[in-house]
């Protein structure tokens, strides 16, 4: 299904929400154009094999657009580009001529999705993925979050933001411009502790031994066996109910047995996997 094919993305955003955001809008049909500055986008430096796998079948730009040759360059393309995601704070595209004002009255038909790290008026401060989870008490220090929650959740924002703008134009309404804050995507993302679901000792959060973490013989298990049904068959199987009695059974096996017992039993069991291979750059 490609219900974006014939619309044409620039992503003026560099790093990582707005190029994830430019993929998944690559993969629903869009032609999508990557403008990056002179020194290209950091995330290549910081991780190669990323920033390649983002950028398949894109169009790549280097332009300077602090330069008057740079900024025809990129008025050219927001010409015949149905979609504009920036990065930048909103002060600094105002200052180069970039602002939803001025871009709305050169370029009727363009939408506009600007990422920015908090909501109005902070919408000009700055943040990053780590700030915005240490913020909302998504971390355990002194160790650093395993993934990118906020730049993922908010790179996901901004293709629901894109699709909905797009929609309404394609309805015959006036282009628009819809700001995704990354803080607001690691709140989304933080709801199951802010609501008490995940805090320690809660439901989900190690409360109960049918929805747990287990040492096995050889490892670690992630068992989620919630709903009654798959509890209730579980505790018949194994012959416990109570958390000591699920950790001394546990231990008895090895963990990839535990996941190929509960595939058969069709009970949610899995290795918890300490990492996965990382892809060499």
């Amino acid at each position: 299904m490609k219900p974006l094919k014939g619309m044409v993305v620039v992503n003026l955003a560099v790093n990582l929400p707005g190029p994830a955001a430019a993929r998944r809008l690559r993969h629903l049909g869009a032609s999508v154009v990557k403008v990056e500055p002179p020194s290209g986008d950091l995330m290549e430096l910081y991780n190669a094999d990323w920033y390649r796998d983002m950028a398949v079948g894109q169009t790549v730009v280097r332009i300077d657009l602090k330069s008057a040759e740079g900024l025809a360059h990129l008025n050219g393309l927001l010409a015949t580009a149905d979609l504009l995601i920036t990065a930048s704070r909103p002060a600094g595209l105002c200052r180069l001529g970039l602002g939803w004002e001025e871009l709305h009255r050169k370029f009727p038909r363009l939408c506009q999705v600007a990422i920015v790290g908090y909501p109005a008026p902070r919408e000009n401060e700055a943040g990053h993925d780590l700030t915005y989870q240490a913020s909302l008490g998504l971390l355990n220090p002194p160790h650093m979050p395993r993934t990118l929650l906020a730049d993922m959740a908010g790179a996901e924002q901004t293709v629901s933001a894109a699709m909905a703008l797009l929609l309404i134009r394609e309805r015959g309404q006036e282009a628009g411009y819809a700001e995704v804050a990354l803080s607001r995507a690691a709140e989304a993302m933080a709801e199951p502790l802010r609501y008490g679901s995940t805090a320690p000792g809660a439901l989900l959060g190690g409360g109960i031994p049918e929805y747990n973490l287990y040492e096995a013989r050889d490892g670690w298990v992630a068992l989620a066996a919630l709903e009654p049904h798959f509890k209730s068959r579980l505790e018949e199987s194994l012959g416990v109910s109570t958390r000591e009695e699920y950790r001394a059974a546990f231990a008895d096996r090895s963990a990839r047995e535990w996941q190929e017992w509960g595939r058969e039993q069709d009970i949610p069991i899995i290795v918890a996997e300490e990492k996965k291979p990382c892809i060499s750059n």
